[in-house]
Formats: structure tokens, sequence, C-alpha cells
């Protein structure tokens, strides 16, 4: 399919709009540049991010600088084992008006914003983690049978401690499942370490420019969506997320030794959106099989549920899915198609 010029000029601006934010991105966060596409990945498609990572890697000062290089509300949520669900979504409070008379009128919580860094979400307890499913998944919140809108676009960025597990809650399942990626931030490296110092220790503050609004976000969310996913490619990484399911018609032997749960079909909506916004950062306006590789983990490594065995050998869901992603054929030897764009 031949690609118009119009497309393709929107495409090019879509690239230099992606380098500016990250340039900006850059300014402040030394490296982790895997991870950094990743949020931004999720920013363009309008998903929630979950960045795992011990403390003082630079998970919390990533989700602020993107903030500030964005012209949106932005609020944080100290998440801590005493914070109830009101303190995140807001309450009906009794006020007196200017007749004498008493009357309910809602107080908005700090979710009414348009990016939410929810700092160590793992610390609150399951009654307050699930106040976020609605506003997460839906973008509204319900309070005393009112239903009320998040100004779109509206981001959820949650970060979480690994290690330290006293006075933690792990996630549940439906909440990990609303994360659109499940990025694991890792250590820096000699020289990027070297880096941070040498900007942390001076005295110099940076502060990134904003260069992107909510309403040229959400063009192009819409433009990533009319990125062309061909029906082979889309086959591909349905495959990829059926062989997750234990026991299913697609299952690997890998698949039933150590997975008890597989993913759903959210996995697989974000790796046909992930793999659209890799197409079009490398200059295609089509999806190949290389495109959904690169977005397999972090996409589907949440959604995912180890068994018993797997956790007795200390098998992570990493390895099971890379088992998975090296053993899948690309593509059936009866198929007619091939794709030309795969290396």
């Amino acid at each position: 399919m031949s690609v118009g010029e119009p497309i393709q000029k929107k495409a090019e601006l879509f690239r230099s709009r992606y380098a500016a934010l990250r340039d900006q991105v850059g300014r402040v966060i030394v490296g982790h540049d895997e991870v950094v596409h990743g949020v931004l990945t999720c920013l363009f498609v309008g998903g929630h991010v979950l960045l795992e990572g011990v403390p003082g890697l630079g998970k919390t000062l990533l989700v602020r600088t993107l903030a500030q290089a964005l012209d949106l509300q932005f609020k944080r949520i100290q998440f801590t084992p005493d914070l109830m669900p009101a303190d995140i979504l807001g309450t009906n409070m009794v006020l007196e008006s200017a007749e004498g008379k008493r009357v309910f009128e809602f107080q908005r919580g700090p979710i009414f914003t348009q990016i939410c860094l929810a700092d160590e979400i793992n610390r609150a307890t399951p009654k307050t983690q699930s106040a976020m499913l609605e506003t997460m998944q839906e973008g509204t919140v319900t309070i005393g049978g009112m239903r009320y809108e998040l100004v779109r676009p509206f981001f959820v960025m949650a970060t979480q401690n690994p290690i330290e597990q006293e006075g933690t809650y792990p996630l549940p399942e439906a909440q990990l499942d609303r994360f659109f990626f499940k990025l694991v931030v890792g250590y820096s490296g000699r020289e990027e370490l070297a880096t941070i110092v040498e900007r942390t220790t001076r005295g110099v503050n940076v502060e990134p420019e904003k260069v992107m609004d909510g309403k040229e976000i959400t063009q192009w969310q819409q433009l990533i969506q009319e990125v062309v996913l061909a029906e082979h490619v889309q086959d591909y990484l349905v495959r990829l997320t059926l062989a997750t399911h234990p026991d299913g018609p697609h299952a690997l032997k890998i698949t039933n030794q150590y997975l008890r749960w597989g993913s759903s079909p959210r996995g697989a909506q974000a790796l046909a959106l992930a793999a659209k916004v890799r197409a079009l950062l490398e200059g295609r306006y089509n999806v190949s099989f290389e495109d959904v590789r690169r977005v397999y983990l972090p996409a589907l490594r949440h959604r995912v549920i180890l068994n018993f065995e797997a956790q007795a050998e200390g098998i992570d869901t990493d390895h099971v899915l890379l088992e998975i992603l090296e053993q899948l054929p690309q593509k059936f030897d009866d198929d007619p198609v091939s794709d030309s764009s795969t290396n």
C-alpha cells in the first residue's frame, strides 16, 4: 500500500515533535533510553505506565520531568498505607449556602488532573488501589451516584519498589491489566552515572521547556491509530497473546509448564498500538513483525501470572515470554502472505 504525501508529512512531523519532547526529557534524565521511549509510547497512545525499580533510579524524576515538558495539569499522589479512596477521588462535603441551608458539594480529589503521578502505588491498601480502577479504564469518577468526567488526555504514571515488601500490598491483577506498559528501570552504566554525578553536584538546575499540549497529543493519538496493521502481522500478535494461555490451542510447552494465567485481550491491543508507534518512528506507515517483537515484553510482562513451579525454580515472567517469542513462528508455512518489512 503506497503512502500518500499528506500522510508522509504527518508521520515526519510526528517524528520531529517526538524528538523535541524526548530532547527536553533528556536535558534532565540521563540514559534509560528504552524506559523513556516506553513512557512516551504510553503517552502517545493514551495508556498508563507502571515504572518498577529500586529507589534512587530516577523514576519519579522522569515522570515529573515529562510533566514539566507538557502543557498539562499535573498532580502527585504519595501512596501510603493510611491513604483512603476519598483522599484520591474526592468526597461530598456538607456546606452552608448563602441562605443558611446545608447542601452537599463535591470536593474534587487530586485524581482530577491530566497527568497523575501515583508514587509508590503498592504502599496503599487494596481498598485504596481499587479506587483507581474506574479512572484508569474509563477516565471517570463516580461518587454518591454522580459520574464526573476527567479532562482528556488523562495519564496515570505509577512507580513501585520491587524489593522492599514490608508495608506494601501487591497490585491486583485487574489494576495491573489497566497499565499499558510495565517498564523495569535498571541501574545506570559507568558513563551515565558519571554524567549524573556531574550534573547534580554543581548546583545547576536544568528545567525542561514546555513543547506540547493536550490538543496536539490527541492529534498524534489519532495518527497512530491510522497506521496500517496488515492481517498477517495482526495474526502474529494475536497468536503471541494466545500463546500465553496455558492449556490453550496455541500454548507452547513452556507456557503449560510455568504459567497459571495468560494475557487478557488488552495485551493484544497494547501490542498493536505500541507497534504502530515503533513503525512511525522507524519511518514506516505499516507495522512489521519486528515492531511487534520490540514491544512484547513491556506490553505483556504484567499480564501473565506464574504458577508455583516457576516460582519454586526462580523463573520470572520475562524469561517465559522471551522463550515464547523465540519459539513461536511469525507465520505458518502455508501462509501465502509474506512480510517484506521483516528483518
